[in-house]
């Protein structure tokens, strides 16, 4: 196994990633809130985590991957007052409340396939994990850290405490600051303390999704289910949960408290945070006006872009950025991206037809060779180092100048040898497929467009200018270029 250091929200800082069983690896990811379109914040937490997916999947751990879909107990104003958003939607709609939630599931599960993420091993749903939800805050009431009130069912903070919990220690809040920050609300007297939060929620009457419990019909609280879900796939305790660093505060962190009052311990070794997404330096948000959809990225509609960006061209500008750091969106940066994923992608095309031919034996390059065998290894040194992507896709970038050299005859196969040669080649398709997720995309049109460049070689040999013109402007209108070289005629991705 690559000796893999991955950040520890947890202790701030790097530590060396030692699972408890290996080479199984249990990782939690939160997943969507299913009343809403996926939004840009989502797509970059759940790429961060299907590249740590498929890279510890690559270097030989045996991972289960779990990621849930919240659809009940996501109340308006992320509190524990209000009306559920997913009920509020139906009401409006007058749909069923699971109507709401298929179609933003399907939604959801369309994005992440257009960006080419690997779906989880599991992907439980809140609604379909009632009986452990119910079981669990019996459990906490048991274990005397929760109380019941009107109905409603919360989870005593003060009381963890004084038995040695840390409320705050992920997120680095301190209990008395947080006392004094928070004002009484609406509601809150029922509580113990304004901090307390729900773990079971007393329904009013037209509460629409709502479940029998020992202490009246209510639903749970919207902390409760991951709880719930990652301890039943995973265990009691397991190695990784991931999500954006929004969730640090309160639902992280109401997170491990729950844990460790059901299990006596924290819940998991390694807790991960992918970082913000701004916009020309903005933070993005709805009421700038300057978040938009994917769909909204892919069609170039939304008044901010000057073009359209295709899901393999934003996935490379958020792999460009490391998952910990502030990522901006701009149209030059993500033209920028554009073109360094046209690179790659041509890169790509063209070492598939590479071949060992040990013919016109040339001298042994020994400083070339090496120079492929190091970016080969600072690719995984860079991987290893709490997910690098970022120095990762610079690595890839030397061996793509190797690939280029071998394309346009400036150096021979036979200088690197046929050990440095298929090295070269495994390696970087390796790397951008399974590791870093990047497709070629436009595969279909490939057969269409190696037809046409038949035709345009006959016409060019024939001298019939006008059609080899008719030809190159439909390439080019593809977004693509002819190559005219000497010792070959080829098509490439315009850059």
């Amino acid at each position: 196994m690559q000796p893999l250091h991955l950040y520890n929200t947890l202790s701030r800082k790097k530590e060396l990633f030692e699972p408890l069983n290996p080479p199984y690896v249990g990782m939690y990811v939160c997943g969507p809130t299913v009343y809403n379109y996926v939004h840009l914040g989502n797509v970059r937490t759940f790429l961060t985590f299907d590249t740590l997916y498929r890279y510890l999947t690559f270097i030989g751990y045996k991972v289960r991957y779990v990621r849930n879909l919240t659809d009940v107990g996501h109340l308006v104003g992320d509190g524990d007052e209000g009306e559920d958003k997913i009920g509020r939607m139906a009401k409006l709609e007058k749909v069923e409340p699971m109507e709401i939630v298929q179609r933003f599931t399907n939604d959801f599960h369309t994005v992440m396939a257009q960006f080419n993420t690997i779906p989880p091993s599991i992907e439980p749903t809140a609604t379909g994990h009632m009986v452990e939800q119910i079981e669990a805050v019996q459990a906490l009431l048991a274990n005397g850290l929760a109380y019941e009130s009107n109905g409603s069912v919360y989870f005593d903070i003060e009381t963890y405490n004084k038995r040695g919990g840390q409320y705050g220690k992920l997120s680095g809040r301190i209990l008395d600051d947080l006392l004094n920050e928070t004002r009484e609300l609406d509601g809150q007297s029922e509580k113990r303390s304004p901090l307390d939060f729900a773990l079971w929620k007393n329904a009013s009457p037209e509460h629409i999704m709502r479940w029998n419990s020992p202490w009246g019909a209510g639903f749970p609280g919207w902390h409760l289910e991951c709880t719930c879900m990652s301890t039943k796939y995973l265990g009691k305790q397991f190695d990784i949960h991931g999500g954006g660093m929004d969730l640090k505060f309160p639902h992280h962190e109401c997170e491990i408290a729950q844990g460790d009052g059901l299990t006596g311990h924290d819940p998991v070794r390694y807790w991960m945070h992918s970082n913000m997404l701004t916009v020309n330096g903005q933070k993005m948000s709805k009421s700038l006006g300057n978040s938009f959809l994917p769909a909204e990225l892919f069609s170039g509609s939304h008044h901010l872009l000057e073009q359209a960006y295709s899901p393999m061209t934003v996935r490379f500008f958020m792999l460009q950025s490391h998952y910990r750091s502030t990522l901006d969106f701009s149209n030059d940066a993500l033209k920028a991206a554009q073109k360094g994923y046209r690179r790659l992608a041509n890169g790509l095309r063209i070492s598939r037809k590479l071949t060992y031919a040990p013919a016109n034996e040339s001298a042994s390059d020994e400083a070339k060779q090496q120079d492929i065998r190091q970016a080969v290894q600072q690719f995984y040194e860079a991987l290893n180092d709490d997910l690098n992507t970022a120095v990762g896709i610079a690595q890839l970038f030397t061996l793509l100048k190797y690939i280029n050299m071998l394309y346009l005859n400036q150096l021979q196969v036979s200088a690197l040898g046929e050990e440095v040669f298929n090295l070269l080649k495994e390696s970087f398709a390796t790397f951008m497929h399974e590791v870093l997720g990047l497709l070629e995309e436009g595969m279909d049109n490939q057969p269409v467009l190696e037809g046409l460049l038949t035709l345009y070689r006959e016409y060019k040999d024939q001298k019939q200018y006008d059609k080899v013109d008719q030809i190159r402007s439909y390439f080019k209108a593809q977004g693509l270029a002819i190559k005219d070289m000497k010792h070959q005629i080829d098509w490439a991705y315009e850059e």
